[in-house]
């Protein structure tokens, strides 16, 4: 059995302005004449997330709403930094859920599909881990990439951020047959050393470099596995 792990977020899709970019759009929904930008939201995002304390591991949520609830302050003070009134901060903070998982705020990069399907054609059983929301798997769902991901694997479920290795274990546990698992993401941290650590074979992408086995463009990487 092979196994490939996918990132998701900058690996196989991306959502404009990420969190800066949700935050804004709640905003523009109440406050239409805020005269802010995703870059005055963006250095209030810089730390506060599960993902920023990566060494440590959580119980699982109970539910979404839980995992929530714990960044709304944050993106309360976001707001409020860049002058926004405390009511109508609280209120674009509660809608900021809705419009980060709906799936149509996110975009596949155009070498995914390709790449997803060449290599399910070769036998590989795909899955994704990512640092990422309690819907993830409904994202992926509405990408439309369930026929070729069997497992989606999202932090705030595990109680674990890559690089912690148990975020990695969750994987090799739910596959204990695997004789061959291969990382692929576009961070050298998160996922390139957190994989390498748990003992399990990496590629990154989007991002050439010349100490790290590397590619630019995901429709390579179905020959780069069959070369290995």
């Amino acid at each position: 059995m092979k196994v490939l792990i996918w990132d998701f977020d900058g690996t196989l899709a991306h959502r404009p302005g990420l969190w800066s970019g949700a935050l804004l759009e709640a905003l523009s929904y109440h406050v239409p004449e805020h005269g802010l930008s995703a870059g005055h939201l963006r250095p209030h995002l810089q730390s506060g997330f599960p993902w920023h304390v990566s060494d440590l591991t959580r119980d699982p949520i109970e539910s979404p709403d839980e995992w929530w609830s714990a960044l709304e302050e944050l993106f309360v003070r976001a707001y409020t930094s860049e002058g926004i009134a405390d009511s109508v901060a609280r209120e674009a903070a509660r809608s900021v859920r809705a419009r980060f998982v709906d799936p149509h705020g996110w975009h596949l990069f155009e070498d995914a599909l390709p790449a997803l399907e060449a290599i399910g054609e070769s036998g590989w059983t795909q899955v994704v881990l990512s640092n990422h929301v309690p819907e993830l798997p409904g994202i992926v769902a509405g990408l439309g990439l369930t026929r070729y991901i069997g497992h989606v694997f999202t932090s705030a479920a595990l109680g674990a951020e890559k690089p912690h290795p148990a975020a990695f274990q969750a994987v090799l546990d739910a596959h204990p047959n695997a004789d061959r698992v291969i990382m692929i993401g576009d961070n050298v941290r998160a996922d390139i050393e957190g994989a390498r650590a748990a003992g399990i074979e990496a590629i990154l992408v989007r991002t050439i470099c010349e100490d790290l086995e590397s590619i630019g463009d995901l429709r390579e990487l179905p020959d780069r596995l069959d070369r290995r």
